[in-house]
């Protein structure tokens, strides 16, 4: 079944009407909100695409914690 999503409002105008696979590859400065000096920041810790961002463990580790809270789990 055929998943659409609107990521205008995540995604830089550049990066709108690409594929997911283009969007993962973008450099994160590619999502809205992410500056070049954030993106050197990132860098550092060997995070340089959307894609490294969103398998990066540590990121996904905080994620699921602040959602387990946001669940009411304690």
């Amino acid at each position: 079944m055929p998943v659409t999503a609107d990521l205008d409002k995540l995604l830089d105008k550049a990066y709108e009407n690409k594929t997911l696979s283009e969007v993962l590859a973008a450099p994160v400065a590619g999502l809205a909100g992410i500056t070049d000096a954030h993106a050197e920041h990132l860098a550092s810790l060997k995070i340089t695409t959307i894609g490294d961002l969103g398998r990066n463990k540590y990121f996904r580790w905080a994620a699921s914690l602040a959602d387990l809270q946001d669940s009411g789990a304690k």
